[in-house]
């Protein structure tokens, strides 16, 4: 398998964009608070994108979706993100009110917030899961299944690596730096969902190729 899907990966859960949130919701935490929630995130974050990539195409064929319909949707959710990163914005849908109330009210009580709202949906949301969901089918044997959810390892990875050095990385890149940083992540993330939305409308409108 190609390294298209981890570079879609990387582009829309962008960990380097939630540092703020993470900051914001650990203040107050003991360092070995900080220690789970950063665990946990990472973990979270693998399995569902490991779910994803394993279950995503059976939920497809339960629900009677096609791929095609599906990427053209998927497809608009990644230009929706890319639009959201190019506002300086994470790429998943903003949490709502009640979210981000219950968020601050666990942090207040010390309990973990790393699974909402860190991981869903401001890691890993509709938009990272359709991402995974659509290169799934794409898997022609299970080495490449397992590759994909060896890039759920690597995104796991980096979102523990960027939440371990929270405080430092905001030090040195500065609100300014992270947000040049989503910018242009949102960028290639806008060219890879022109291309899925575009293979979608091909395989639903063959006319098009002609």
């Amino acid at each position: 398998m190609e390294f298209k899907p981890l570079v879609t990966l990387l582009a829309i859960v962008n960990p380097l964009a939630i540092v703020p949130f993470f900051i914001h919701y650990t203040q107050g935490f003991t360092l070995a608070q900080r220690r789970s929630t950063v665990r946990t995130a990472s973990l979270a974050a693998f399995l569902v994108i490991a779910a994803s990539a394993l279950l995503g195409i059976r939920i497809l064929e339960f629900f009677s979706i096609s791929l095609a319909s599906f990427q053209v949707g998927g497809g608009m959710l990644l230009l929706i993100s890319a639009m959201n990163m190019l506002n300086a914005q994470p790429a998943e849908a903003k949490p709502n009110s009640n979210e981000l109330q219950e968020g601050a009210e666990k942090a207040a009580m010390g309990a973990s917030i790393a699974v909402v709202p860190l991981t869903i949906p401001l890691l890993t949301g509709p938009a990272t899961i359709s991402t995974v969901v659509i290169y799934a089918e794409k898997a022609r044997s299970w080495l490449d299944l397992a590759t994909l959810v060896g890039y759920g390892v690597v995104i796991g990875l980096a979102t523990g690596l960027c939440f371990s050095l929270a405080q430092p990385i905001a030090r040195v890149l500065g609100k300014t730096g992270i947000n040049v940083m989503t910018r242009l992540m949102g960028l290639i993330l806008a060219a890879l969902a022109v291309e899925v939305m575009a293979d979608g409308l091909h395989k639903l409108f063959p006319v098009l190729g002609h």
